[in-house]
């Protein structure tokens, strides 16, 4: 009876897709998640459980999101003109510029709206795509995965997405596209009228943001949101992202948001962690200083091919993934096999950048296992 159920009432591309797999870390040096493998310090802790445990959780979330909202604003320096939309995590707010962007067929053509992003990219990206029904167009990076402006803008003209995201650094690449090319995508993008998201996630380690590309020519990024997370900044657990844009266009998608979507525990810890961002601006300085360390060690190590990075994760590549990925797994050390995520990521591996002791037995665990 409830495989009859099921067969009759999941829609049918749901039923043929995974869900989301978080591998189990319990015991594990875990470098698989882009998170932040420092905690806050005891002091901090301890003032931040006494400040959580004085909210009336009864009580549905008031007005101080809204104070979350400014702080936001501030510490990114938003542009001028520009309002802030607050989610569940960035991937809340992916699907809801899905669901906002999925208007009806082209009268003429018969075409619904589609998504374009280049890839490999986020896999949310595709999934947001495919649950709102939506088809998805990904365009190949180069072989040194550099965006391939050429068939971007083809694939722009040819297709003139709804949507078309641009992650800046990519995941799970970790670099940053040439600037220019960015802009002839997202100038390309705004004459057929498609939305261009920029994804900056990992900009707290990054050595550029397209921000100020906004800030330099806001007429010609009327048609851009640029979406970034308190994830990788140091609250992985307590789900929040933002994106800014427009003012007409950040409330046009606002109007999709689930009611009360950022709980009062979250919105506090976020503002409990913008009042001390010294001490998380620290911590990234020290990510990217063990990411040098680590890059250094990678790209001297045989058989281990480093790309650069401006996140904190770094992508190799080894003669045999699983091989490999296996050995660091039998040595306490979890990453991410990116290898089978798509053909150009052959033999991958995507590291995490962690402390300085993480990384030492990740690099001693890796050259074991190559």
């Amino acid at each position: 009876m409830l495989d009859a159920l099921i067969q009759r009432r999941i829609r049918q591309d749901v039923k043929s897709m995974h869900a989301y797999a978080i591998q189990d870390s319990a015991g594990m040096v875990k470098l698989d998640a882009m998170e932040n493998p420092h905690r806050l310090p005891a002091e901090l802790q301890e003032a931040l459980g006494k400040r959580l445990g004085a909210l009336a959780l009864n009580r549905y979330p008031d007005g101080r999101v809204n104070d979350l909202r400014k702080a936001l604003a501030a510490y990114a320096q938003m542009p001028d003109g520009c309002d802030i939309m607050l989610g569940n995590g960035s991937d809340e707010l992916i699907s809801l510029l899905a669901m906002a962007c999925d208007v009806a067929a082209d009268p003429v053509t018969g075409k619904k709206p589609m998504i374009l992003a280049p890839l490999p990219g986020f896999v949310m990206y595709a999934m947001s795509a495919a649950l709102q029904g939506l088809d998805f167009v990904g365009v190949p990076l180069t072989a040194d995965f550099a965006l391939d402006e050429t068939a971007m803008l083809a694939a722009i003209a040819q297709s003139q997405p709804a949507i078309v995201y641009l992650a800046y650094p990519n995941n799970p690449t970790a670099n940053l596209w040439d600037r220019g090319a960015m802009e002839r995508v997202v100038a390309a993008a705004g004459r057929v009228g498609s939305l261009v998201v920029i994804d900056e996630a990992y900009q707290p380690f990054s050595s550029r943001t397209y921000l100020d590309a906004i800030r330099a020519q806001p007429e010609a990024h009327a048609h851009v949101l640029l979406m970034r997370t308190l994830s990788k900044f140091g609250l992985a657990g307590v789900r929040l992202g933002y994106m800014m844009g427009p003012k007409a266009l950040i409330a046009e998608v606002d109007k999709v948001r689930p009611p009360y979507n950022i709980s009062v525990l979250n919105y506090e810890c976020a503002l409990f962690a913008l009042e001390h961002q010294e001490v998380f601006a620290a911590q990234a300085l020290e990510i990217r200083a063990q990411r040098a360390m680590l890059l250094e060690a990678l790209q001297a190590m045989a058989g281990v091919k480093a790309w650069d990075s401006d996140a904190n994760m770094v992508l190799v590549r080894v003669p045999d993934a699983q091989k490999t990925f296996d050995g660091l797994k039998a040595r306490g050390v979890l990453v991410k096999n990116v290898s089978k995520m798509h053909p150009l990521l052959a033999q991958c591996l995507r590291l995490t950048v962690g402390t300085a002791d993480e990384n030492t037995r990740l690099l001693g665990a890796l050259q074991e296992s190559v």
